[in-house]
């Protein structure tokens, strides 16, 4: 009986000890730990998820800093902005989804209203703005080419996400939009370069179809496959896009002002801004006006108007400036893509905070 009593007691001073030194993995002091650890894993995810709203903020400091310190930028080349593009791109087609353009593509109209913005009246405007700037400020051929080259050049992955910062249910349609004449442009942007400029200074079409094809629809086109057939490898990677792409934008902002900022200061310059103001402005006005008279009687006219506006008055300026140092001899001819990369970028992500603050004050 003590024997038994001995060896009980024996029994449970030896599992006291062992659960001392060897506590239980499941016990609430480790489960405690373990949602905090989630918990901050979660948190680090959401910042980096959330790094794109940053980006009006990153862009407007990144044309400060240019300005005031352009050296800050400048070790970022012309033989760098194609590359920096094609990640842009790439990181659009990870993030696309078939749904989401199924869904899109029951607006075929308002589709077909965003093509005709893009590659109809932008065009005509960067024509007439670059015959002003011959005819009127008798600016050199090359900065009025540089005008009409960035009016043929398709739609920007910003307006993307200025839509969805203004409207998250149209950010679909827009980037249908943006996807469409992206892709289309390898032979679209050619051809309106050619029209448009081919008079004026010669025009490499099969040169440019070929470098869109490398910088524009080869990465979107993989990003899609990634992300059809790695979902995981794309899961894994998707976190850190926003946040490299934030800084790749401000660095694609930064660098072209800092690389052309004596040509910005000199009188032609001041000229060329004025010009390119006057571009992107009537092309978001034009964008939300004529939207107004085709949908009027859409029940989500004003999102439509919005969407229609970013899509119009905002285009891949940075692929214009790598086709103006790819395809033209004269350095002038990007100086307009350089100031357009900044002024569409501001211009845009000024409007998306005055239209996010008056929808909050109707909601309210």
């Amino acid at each position: 009986m003590q024997s038994t009593l001995a060896s009980g007691n024996s029994r449970l001073l030896i599992s006291r000890c062992i659960s001392k030194k060897f506590p239980d993995s499941l016990g609430p002091s480790d489960s405690e730990s373990l949602e905090n650890l989630k918990q901050k894993e979660n948190t680090f995810l959401t910042i980096l998820k959330g790094a794109n709203s940053f980006l009006p903020h990153v862009v407007l400091g990144s044309t400060i800093l240019a300005l005031i310190y352009p050296p800050s930028f400048t070790w970022f080349t012309n033989r760098y902005y194609a590359p920096a593009l094609g990640f842009l791109m790439f990181a659009v087609g990870v993030n696309s989804s078939e749904k989401d353009f199924l869904e899109a593509f029951k607006k075929p109209a308002a589709i077909f209203a965003g093509y005709i913005g893009q590659f109809a009246v932008k065009p005509l405007l960067g024509y007439l703005f670059g015959t002003l700037a011959m005819t009127v400020f008798d600016l050199p051929t090359s900065l009025a080419a540089g005008i009409m080259l960035t009016s043929c050049v398709s739609g920007a992955q910003l307006s993307n996400y200025a839509t969805f910062l203004t409207d998250p249910q149209m950010a679909p349609l827009s980037i249908v939009m943006t996807s469409l004449s992206t892709a289309t442009a390898v032979f679209v942007t050619p051809i309106l370069s050619l029209l448009l400029i081919g008079k004026k200074l010669p025009v490499d079409v099969k040169g440019m179809v070929s470098n869109i094809l490398q910088i524009v629809v080869a990465p979107v086109a993989g990003g899609l496959l990634m992300n059809r057939f790695f979902p995981q490898i794309c899961n894994a990677i998707r976190p850190l896009l926003p946040p490299l792409s934030v800084f790749v934008t401000a660095l694609c902002v930064g660098a072209p002002l800092a690389i052309n900022i004596e040509s910005l200061v000199s009188p032609s310059g001041m000229s060329v801004l004025l010009l390119v103001i006057a571009f992107h402005l009537s092309a978001f006005i034009l964008g939300y006006l004529l939207s107004g008279i085709a949908f009027h009687k859409a029940p989500d006219v004003k999102a439509l108007q919005r969407t229609l506006s970013y899509e119009t008055g905002m285009q891949s300026s940075l692929l214009a400036l790598a086709l103006a140092n790819k395809f033209f001899q004269d350095p002038l001819v990007g100086v307009p893509p350089a100031i357009s990369v900044v002024i569409m970028s501001l211009m845009g992500f000024s409007l998306v905070m005055l239209w996010a603050k008056k929808k909050e004050t109707v909601i309210g």
